[in-house]
This record gives C-alpha cells, structure tokens and sequence, in this order.
C-alpha cells in the first residue's frame, strides 16, 4: 500500500512539474509577443505621429486628391492611445495602404518631390518604415513560437487550462499586395 501511494505520489509530482514547467514557457513566450508588439508599437507611433505633416505638406500641392486625404485622416484621427494591439494592427495595415497612395499622388507634383520638408518627412518616413519592418519581423517570431505552443500537445491543454491563447500575426492584406499605380 504504502509502494502504491509513493508511486502515485511520484507521478503526481511528475505531471505537477510538467503543468509547471509548460505554462511557465508559455507565459515567458507570452511576455517575448508583449515586448516584441511594444517595440513594434514605438515605431508604429512614430510614423502615426509623422502623418499629419505629411498631409499637410502634400495637401498644399495637391488638394483635388481629397479621397486619400480624406481616408488617412479618417484613420489617423483614431484614438491610437486606446487601442488594443490586434486593433493597431489592423489600422496601420490601412494607413500602410493609405501612405502608398498618397505617395503615389505626391509622384504627379515635381515641386513637392524638390520641397525641402516634403524630403525631410520622407525621410523620415522611410527609416520609420525600416524599423517597422524589422521589428515586424522580430513580432511574428516571437508570435510563430507562442502559436505553435498553445497548439502542440501537451503544451495546448495547458495554454486552454490557463487561458494563455494565440495571437494575430502582423501581415499585410490583399490590397497590400497589389502595386500602387503611379500616373502621370
């Protein structure tokens, strides 16, 4: 009796160190998505932040183009503070469509190409966009391995058991995917 006891408490013990052990590398890759998004998220700001200037600048040359100011506005005007992170997602894949074709309307006006703030706010712009891309990269990582945890088995009981989930990767959509056309 006292065999069967210890036995069991053995495996007990086993299965409790397991449990342990995989919901603990599920919240330390759980934390790696948090910090990944909140580098993401710096430069998804930044670039927020540089939109209005842009608008303004390329509006002062081209003011017949309302329907892409109009739906960057639309976007930027959002309480970015406020959102969730798959909701940050979603409206930077819009704004990354928008920003295309506004640069799209800024290839027509020559004068605004050779404006000094139009230049110096596509530059910024473009290492912005570099670091989102690379810190994009380093997110979907990290999401890939969350994901992959909380659907392999055993690791998935114990992610369902805590509540630990999958997360949204940060793709670009179909309209992401069609060339921006450029005319002249």
């Amino acid at each position: 009796m006292n065999v069967e006891l210890g036995i069991t408490g053995v495996v007990l013990l086993v299965i409790l160190v397991l449990f342990i052990s995989a919901y603990n590398k599920a919240v330390i890759l759980k934390n790696y998505v948090q910090e990944a998004f909140s580098t993401m998220d710096v430069y998804l700001k930044k670039r927020w932040d540089l939109i209005p200037n842009l608008l303004e600048t390329v509006k002062a040359y081209a003011a017949h183009e309302r329907g892409v100011f109009e739906k960057i506005t639309e976007l930027r005007n959002q309480n970015y503070v406020g959102m969730n992170s798959d909701q940050k997602i979603d409206v930077n894949q819009q704004l990354d469509i928008g920003i295309s074709k506004l640069l799209a309307v800024a290839e027509n006006y020559p004068d605004l190409k050779a404006n000094q703030n139009f230049s110096k706010l596509m530059e910024e712009l473009s290492d912005v966009e570099n670091e989102i891309a690379n810190s994009r990269k380093y997110y979907n990582g990290t999401v890939r391995e969350l994901n992959t945890y909380t659907q392999i088995f055993p690791s998935n009981i114990i992610c369902a058991l805590t509540g630990i989930k999958s997360e949204k990767l940060f793709e670009i959509n179909e309209l992401q995917r069609e060339a921006v056309k450029v005319q002249f």
